[in-house]
């Protein structure tokens, strides 16, 4: 697992979240551990490195 370190893009606040890099390019949701609104996160990975990073609230 490969964790990596961002602002909330609601609360701003700097949260972790665990990433699998077996899978190159992935979409998916996981709530803000400190504000718990949705987060839609992107990673992008290339021979286990991240190598691009998304993360976007998710309009309700």
């Amino acid at each position: 697992m490969y964790e990596h370190f961002f602002q909330c893009p609601y609360c701003w606040e700097e949260i972790s979240m665990l990433m699998d890099p077996s899978v190159s390019k992935q979409t998916y949701v996981e709530d803000c551990e400190v504000c718990c609104n949705p987060i839609e996160v992107s990673p992008q990975f290339q021979d286990n490195e991240l190598v691009a990073f998304e993360a976007r609230d998710i309009e309700q």
